[in-house]
């Protein structure tokens, strides 16, 4: 199946298999669709995964496909990019690596990037309110000053970091109802980052060096410092979407 789907202001192609669709997503909402009948109230998820796992896309997609079965309930999925800072504070705040200070903006992406405490009272309002949920905007390479509003019964949050098990991040595992984790090897995903960069106008050089600077250290963080998950998926070589 292949829709257009429109990601934080651009839009993208999704293509997904019959197979992962029958053998992966459908049971996966299944599950997800469950434990809200479970619950009885309203269910937050999280998709985890290093960059380069095309999470975003991913959980665009299965709001489409929820949307497309005979459920009962309303499905939300948002992400945890309006969550960075600002551009004007990124360019104004550092970060300390040892002896070395990094600007935060030539970090961007990475969790001190992010304003962690507005985003777990988000979550939290979440779990018994509707919210106003900040949002990215790509054309701007910036938080956008237009906000959603969430107030669907599930509501999927993707991002790396939801599972990331350092100080302060680790807190956050307990605010869902269902965490979801896509394994993938790092030398599958360098190739995938380094394609994105170039499509956002990168050159061939440029592209690698920013993965080596920048996506690399990323894509080990989630993979090295993560917390267990409920459900895991993985990426096959080919990109293809597995349980694991």
């Amino acid at each position: 199946m292949k829709i257009t789907l429109r990601v934080t202001g651009l839009e993208v192609e999704a293509e997904y298999t019959e197979k992962e669709i029958n053998q992966v997503l459908l049971p996966l909402l299944n599950q997800i669709n469950q434990k809200r009948a479970e619950k009885g109230s309203r269910v937050i998820a999280y998709l985890a995964a290093p960059p380069g796992t095309g999470k975003t896309t991913l959980s665009l997609f299965m709001e489409y496909l929820y949307k497309q079965q005979d459920f009962p309930y309303t499905f939300q999925s948002v992400s945890i990019d309006g969550y960075h800072h600002k551009r004007e504070y990124l360019l104004t705040h550092w970060l300390e690596e040892g002896k070395t200070r990094v600007r935060l903006n030539d970090v961007k992406g990475s969790p001190e990037s992010f304003n962690l405490e507005v985003l777990k009272r988000n979550i939290l309002t979440l779990q018994h309110s509707p919210v106003e949920w900040a949002v990215y905007d790509r054309q701007l390479h910036d938080v956008s000053e237009e906000t959603t509003w969430v107030d669907a019964d599930i509501v999927l949050i993707e991002g790396n970091w939801l599972l990331l098990n350092e100080e302060n991040w680790d807190e956050l595992r307990d605010y869902c109802d269902l965490s979801i984790f896509i394994e993938a090897e790092e030398s599958l995903l360098r190739p995938r980052l380094i394609e994105r960069k170039m499509k956002g106008g990168f050159s061939q050089t440029e592209a690698a060096a920013f993965y080596a600077a920048s996506d690399r250290k990323n894509v080990c963080r989630v993979l090295a410092h993560r917390q267990k998950s409920n459900i895991l998926l993985g990426l096959s070589p080919t990109g293809e979407l597995l349980c694991l």
